[in-house]
């Protein structure tokens, strides 16, 4: 079986494994280089602080008994194989739709690499305003929400339709 990277959004799985190896070097920094819980203010609005979260967004069943783990490990798995088909169905014109498609790719291999070795995922990134701080998270959530906000972007602006003529 031979695989077209030309003629598919395939040829961008480039990105993919750049974001992968970043997500998966700065994990692997803060947790050799930052104790749990360890905070380190980097300017007003935003710190580094070194968290484990065995839940999904937001905490999402943190709190459970450990099932959680393997239950969001196999959704991560499946959503590779979705993304990774749709990127080789998008034609390679399609740039938004088929970055979009390699960062989220991206994204959800960095978070299940954590899940299936640790058993949690780590996160990083604290933006607060005052004392109200935003759920941590890491390079993979953040490619995550760029591609989906590619995807969306790539729905209003019909590029996929006309891609096509």
């Amino acid at each position: 079986m031979k695989i077209d990277f030309s003629g598919s959004a395939l040829k961008w799985l480039w990105l993919t494994i750049l974001f992968l190896i970043l997500d998966q070097v700065t994990k692997h920094w803060v947790a050799g280089t930052f104790e749990l819980y360890e905070t380190l203010p980097v300017m007003p609005y935003f710190n580094l602080f070194y968290t484990h979260n065995t839940g999904a967004a937001f905490s999402f069943l943190a709190d459970q008994g450990g099932w959680q783990r393997w239950f969001f490990a196999i959704i991560a798995a499946l959503a590779s194989g979705l993304f990774t088909y749709w990127l080789a169905k998008t034609p390679a014109s399609n740039k938004v739709l088929g970055i979009g498609f390699a960062l989220m790719l991206s994204g959800a291999i960095g978070n299940l690499i954590d899940r299936v070795l640790l058993g949690y995922v780590i996160d990083f990134l604290d933006f607060y305003v005052g004392t109200a701080h935003w759920p941590a998270f890491n390079v993979a959530d953040s490619v995550i929400f760029i591609g989906a906000a590619l995807m969306i972007y790539d729905s209003f602006t019909n590029e996929s339709t006309d891609s096509k003529k």
